[in-house]
């Protein structure tokens, strides 16, 4: 069951960003931040219960990022402008 947890939440992240790379999705965009921090959580808390150490730590700063991202936008607030 955990490798079919597993499996759903990379294909969020996947399909998030194949979206943001076809242009069907901004990186800014709510449903992309939505489906990085969905994806992300679950493969965080999967690294977590199976105590992969390296894989936590990415999937956790993904998840917090994310989380970041998603709470700029619903408040408003414009993504800093890439250099």
């Amino acid at each position: 069951m955990d490798q079919i947890v597993q499996i759903a939440g990379a294909l969020l992240i996947v399909a998030a960003y194949a979206a943001a790379q076809f242009g069907r999705l901004g990186p800014h965009s709510r449903l992309y931040l939505v489906l990085n921090l969905v994806g992300s959580a679950v493969l965080t808390w999967l690294a977590w219960y199976e105590k992969q150490w390296g894989f936590l730590l990415l999937e956790a700063v993904w998840a917090i990022v994310s989380a970041w991202g998603l709470l700029q936008v619903l408040r408003g607030k414009a993504p800093a402008a890439a250099h």
